[in-house]
């Protein structure tokens, strides 16, 4: 479980979000989701991220889910609520409230209404820095348009706004500058499917959306990229081969629909989205059902 000082650490999986027929929130089955986790090994998990659809939450939803996670949290398991919002206001608030329900750090996305230049985005985290919980970082350039590059978070960290970063960028070179310009600033893997790479980089945690559904193994994996020894790295390429059909999902624009598909098929409850994401198109849907039997035929959990 993760420790408290750096309570960012480890696997982290981000929440998929169970609804009700009416396409309210179900929040028991939410409830039984963050326990089921935490008792196959999960050190915690990041709520209200994209996969939990948090931008089609009401104000009282979304700040509900964040209570939940915690009360249904054993002991040592992390609460990283993701704090997104269009203004740094709107975002301190969200920081607050995670604070006040007693989540132990939050995931920040760069200010996301414009294409912000460095010192708006200097400026946002000076004010989500405020409240005093650890603020992880979350560069996603796809969705912010704007590219946390290693010398901006360098700044962000020497600064002392951010402890780590989630690193979504899908470049792989990435994490070698960010080590030489800060290097205690805490790499977190942040799409599933450069895990082996980022975790032979240094990773130290996991911003993961598979284990959703495959708890067990993709915690196996992680374990086995995070290693120092190179045994470990070439015991975890069979398996990482097995697993990426499934896990390069997660840098797919459907990747909420396909990791809860994924979900249904190895018998949790994924269920449905929140408007506008509509089904899944029948030929991805059926490759997803697909790919996702042939890993628990291997016996993959």
């Amino acid at each position: 479980m993760t420790g408290t000082p750096t309570p960012w650490r480890g696997v982290h999986v981000a929440t998929a979000l169970p609804f009700n027929d009416d396409l309210s929130v179900d929040y028991d089955a939410y409830a039984e989701h963050v326990q089921w986790l935490a008792q196959n090994g999960i050190d915690g998990v990041a709520a209200n991220g994209s996969l939990g659809e948090y931008q089609t939450l009401s104000d009282e939803e979304r700040a509900r889910v964040v209570e939940t996670a915690v009360a249904a949290a054993p002991a040592g398991f992390g609460i990283m609520p993701g704090v997104a919002a269009y203004s740094s206001h709107q975002a301190l608030r969200w920081v607050e409230q995670a604070a006040e329900a007693g989540a132990q750090s939050v995931l920040a996305l760069p200010p996301n209404v414009y294409k912000a230049g460095p010192e708006a985005v200097v400026e946002h985290y000076r004010v989500l820095a405020q409240v005093g919980l650890p603020v992880v970082a979350y560069n996603n350039p796809f969705d912010t348009k704007v590219d946390l590059v290693p010398e901006l978070l360098a700044q962000l960290f020497h600064e002392g706004l951010i402890v780590a970063v989630k690193e979504f960028s899908g470049d792989v070179r990435r994490p070698y500058e960010i080590r030489e310009l800060a290097p205690e600033l805490d790499l977190i893997i942040g799409a599933d499917d450069v895990l082996l790479e980022l975790g032979i980089a240094g990773a130290v945690g996991w911003v993961a959306g598979y284990p959703n559904a495959l708890p067990r193994d993709c915690l196996k994996l992680y374990r086995l990229a995070i290693s120092s020894d190179p045994a470990d790295w070439a015991a975890a390429v069979p398996l990482y081969r097995d697993l990426h059909p499934l896990l390069r999902w997660d840098s797919r624009h459907e990747f909420v629909q396909a990791i809860k598909l994924s979900m249904d098929v190895a018998g949790r409850k994924g269920g449905v989205c929140r408007p506008p994401r509509s089904p899944l198109a029948p030929a991805a849907a059926a490759q997803i059902v697909k790919e996702t039997e042939a890993v628990l035929a291997k016996g993959y959990r």
